[in-house]
């Protein structure tokens, strides 16, 4: 089935067979659905064989695992990246096409799994694909969520959270693993009893609730290397299976309680937490899947190795954000109260074993839990992080005598919250941000006490994408042309990429290239008319900002600015302005009333630009709706600049600007996150960087001085833009969009008025897109910066990403399968 190995007449039949097996049905007769599943069962035959092989190949050369725990796996369709990773894609597709099948529409068929959200669940979908792709044994662990986040919908311009109900036809990639099932325990209380005979207390937790927890596992394949590791999905089931001929009003209702407790764990991924139950609900599932792959891990090392001791030697935890930080505890509770080390020594192995990423500097995303709800629901977990603490504030006492002041910084409890953050660089031997500049500010602001006290577990590790994902399969057309311009090491070495940098002043070369971002922005041309009903023109500039909806993302500075823009084209219908489409995508959080209220603009702006014939068609918006992994990938092959605008200092990485350059699309952005080091790597002429630097940005925040009232009172266009906020320009409703016009102006709905700085930056925003319309309208200037910025994405790659991790944190073995 591999590539060099593809027998195409065996493929068809197979897949005939399947369809025949699976549904009683011939080829036509089946349906496109149909028909994906049984090329999906027959690409899985494969799939197993070598996922047996690799399990061998780890069991004889006994490599050390990294256990990668995430919250999130945003991993995108899974057949067309397995067949590209299996070097077959292309032969599959000649196959299908015989049997008059087109594999575009199969992989149509496919639901994007509900796993993950934004860019945290995606990195960490490119960190599996590069483990694998590398050879190290890594398992991905996280949640089968039924739902997901929701599926959005788009409805008079508002934004409706549906049920992601990706499930429906089954997944067939997935096996269940019932064998691997572990208990889950929540609640109750813990007893301690004296033990003589060994001098030594024991804790019994008891009265306490419990699931099962049972994992489902799914291939993760590397590229064209016969390695496939997994990613372990946990589903909740009730341990008392509901009796039916159980009469007792009690039991009964205890039945359906573990029913219902197993079956609200699993159901979507980020329940809102604005309320009580909400918080309840997402601490339940950061320790259900936490302590079911903390026991499967050490199980299996125990079976293998034995003694515990030398855990970290052939295992390693890392901690994707502050969620799995429950790892900490988890680990000490199995160590002491299972295992029988004493404190000290099962301190030392869970130091060593765990190892934290952070992704924010919001205050908000650093998790804090009220002590009431964490000692209620994990009481013996919150007795050792009790113990945890204590230690940890004699050790602050000893680095920093007399200053008192570093105890309320760094305390893991403080004013009635766990601080989980804070237990998760305690616990571990390793904490790393994801952009050079985001690890300095955790250095020297957020976690700079931290930094003074152990400056030798903080290291930068900045994120990367998988190319073969995001170039290979999701940019064909450009893919074929890299490939036949340099070669096809770039697949699993993108520094062969810059190789391309002779081409970037070849007129011929600078045609092809944007040729193929022509027919790409044709693909996606006819997406938006499919799915929004709006055309748009592929010859005009294709602005995109496409990320998850936050007020530091800056959303709304885009579309304030396309109001502006449209302003201006009103009041001077000549004007000579290159035709731009503003395409945005975006989900808000469901309980995210401001980041709704952006949607709502968004879509309100685009329906009046849309329908004003007067404009000759030279500003278009289009909001596309459920923005995910597999219409991201039309999008990022489509754009000509990449929107990254967030306020200096807030996003810690960004993983969507890598996706952009790869394809060919330069940066206009703030000198925030990576879009630091994409400068740095293509050069600022081949960018269009604008805005405070973050070293303003903090100095505001921290000193005060910005008025953005007085932006509002001097600056005439600005005050326009803002008055048709709420004077019935984009709503009949005058007070419909008040809340963002207060939270740009003052304090009635926001703590600082302009939060994000939106005004600071507005006017250099808007010459910033001055400069990308001039440098679009220069032919060959804009070729080669497009070109460039491609030969120049060679850096972010997830493969060097996890090469580092790997030499300075995991020590990982390769493994090599025949």
């Amino acid at each position: 089935m591999l590539a060099k190995k593809f027998d195409k007449e065996v493929f068809k039949t197979d897949v005939e067979m399947a369809v025949k097996k699976l549904y009683r049905k011939t080829m036509k007769e089946a349906t496109p659905q149909q028909i994906f599943q049984a090329v999906s069962y027959t690409v899985k035959d494969v799939i197993i064989d070598n996922w047996l092989k690799s399990q061998q190949a780890f069991e004889e050369q006994e490599p050390k695992i990294v256990y990668y725990l995430s919250m999130e796996f945003l991993m995108g369709r899974a057949l067309g990246n397995n067949l590209i990773n299996l070097t077959a894609y292309k032969e599959v597709k000649e196959a299908l096409d015989e049997m008059g099948v087109d594999l575009n529409v199969i992989e149509d068929q496919e639901p994007d799994p509900a796993l993950g959200n934004g860019g945290l669940g995606r990195l960490a979908a490119c960190f599996l694909d590069s483990l694998a792709t590398l050879g190290y044994c890594a398992y991905g662990c996280g949640i089968r969520y039924r739902y997901g986040m929701f599926k959005q919908k788009i409805e008079d311009g508002y934004q409706i959270e549906a049920p992601d109900n990706w499930l429906k036809d089954g997944n067939p990639f997935e096996l269940r693993r019932p064998e691997y099932a572990k208990e889950v325990r929540f609640g109750g209380n813990t007893r301690i009893v004296y033990d003589e005979e060994l001098g030594k207390n024991h804790y019994i937790h008891e009265n306490y609730q419990s699931v099962r927890a049972i994992p489902y596992d799914m291939p993760i394949v590397g590229y064209d290397n016969n390695v496939v590791n997994t990613l372990r999905i946990w589903d909740a089931e009730a341990i008392n299976d509901f009796q039916l001929d159980s009469f007792d009003k009690g039991e009964y209702e205890k039945a359906v309680e573990q029913e219902n407790l197993a079956k609200t764990i699993v159901e979507v991924l980020y329940p809102n937490d604005n309320h009580y139950a909400g918080k309840e609900l997402r601490l339940k599932q950061q320790y259900f899947f936490i302590s079911a792959s903390i026991q499967a891990a050490v199980a299996k090392y125990k079976k293998k190795y034995g003694d515990l001791r030398k855990l970290s030697d052939k295992v390693a935890f890392q901690l994707n954000d502050t969620h799995p930080t429950v790892t900490v505890p988890e680990l000490m509770r199995i160590l002491m109260d299972e295992e029988g080390f004493e404190w000290d020594e099962a301190w030392e192995i869970t130091t060593k074993t765990c190892a934290y990423t952070n992704h924010t500097i919001m205050a908000e995303a650093l998790e804090k839990w009220p002590i009431e709800l964490f000692s209620r629901l994990l009481p013996r977990i919150y007795q050792i992080v009790e113990e945890i603490n204590r230690r940890f504030l004699l050790d602050i006492q000893k680095a920093f005598p007399g200053d008192n002041s570093k105890i309320d910084a760094m305390a893991i409890i403080h004013n009635g919250q766990v601080r989980m953050a804070y237990l998760a660089i305690v616990g571990g031997h390793s904490v790393n941000g994801v952009a050079r500049l985001h690890t300095e500010i955790l250095k020297k602001d957020v976690l700079k006490d931290f930094y003074q006290m152990m400056p030798n577990k903080f290291n930068n590790k900045t994120n990367g994408i998988t190319q073969r994902r995001f170039l290979l399969h999701g940019n064909p057309l450009l893919a074929d042309w890299v490939t036949d311009h340099i070669g096809d090491e770039w697949i699993t070495d993108l520094s062969q990429i810059g190789k391309l940098k002779m081409y970037a002043d070849d007129e011929k070369a600078q045609f092809e290239f944007m040729n193929i971002k022509y027919h790409n922005k044709q693909r996606l041309a006819k997406y938006i008319l499919e799915h929004n009903g709006v055309e748009v023109d592929p010859r005009s500039i294709f602005d995109v900002q496409v990320k998850r909806l936050h007020e530091y993302k800056r959303q709304l500075m885009n579309i304030l600015h396309v109001m502006y823009l449209y302003n201006q084209l009103k009041l001077n219908p000549e004007m000579d302005l290159y035709p731009r489409t503003f395409i945005f995508g975006a989900k808000a959080a469901a309980g995210y009333r401001r980041a709704k209220l952006t949607i709502k603009l968004i879509n309100a702006v685009a329906d009046v630009i849309n329908n004003d014939a007067s404009i000759k068609g030279k500003i278009k918006v289009v909001f596309i709706e459920n923005y995910r992994v597999s219409n991201g990938e039309i999008i990022f092959a489509a754009a000509d600049v990449s929107e990254q605008i967030s306020t200096a200092s807030k996003e810690a990485s960004g993983t969507g600007n890598m996706k952009f350059m790869l394809n060919g699309a330069p940066t206009l952005g703030t000198m925030d996150g990576a879009n630091v080091e994409i400068v740095e790597e293509v050069g600022e002429e081949n960018a269009f960087i604008f805005g405070l630097s973050s070293d303003e940005v903090i100095n505001y925040e921290n000193h005060g001085g910005y008025d953005p009232m007085s932006i509002f009172n001097n600056d005439a266009d600005v005050r326009q833009v803002l008055m048709q906020l709420i004077n019935g320009t984009y709503s009949s409703d005058t007070e419909l969009f008040r809340e963002i016009y207060d939270s740009l102006l003052n304090t009635k709905s926001c703590d600082r008025a302009d939060t994000y700085f939106i005004l600071a930056d507005f006017k250099s925003y808007a010459d910033a897109q001055k400069r990308v319309e001039e440098a679009y309208k220069d032919e060959k200037r804009w070729a080669k910066m497009a070109l460039l910025n491609t030969a120049c994405s060679g850096k972010f790659t997830s493969d060097r990403t996890i090469e580092q991790y790997v030499e300075d944190i995991w020590k990982l073995d390769k493994v090599v399968v025949e």
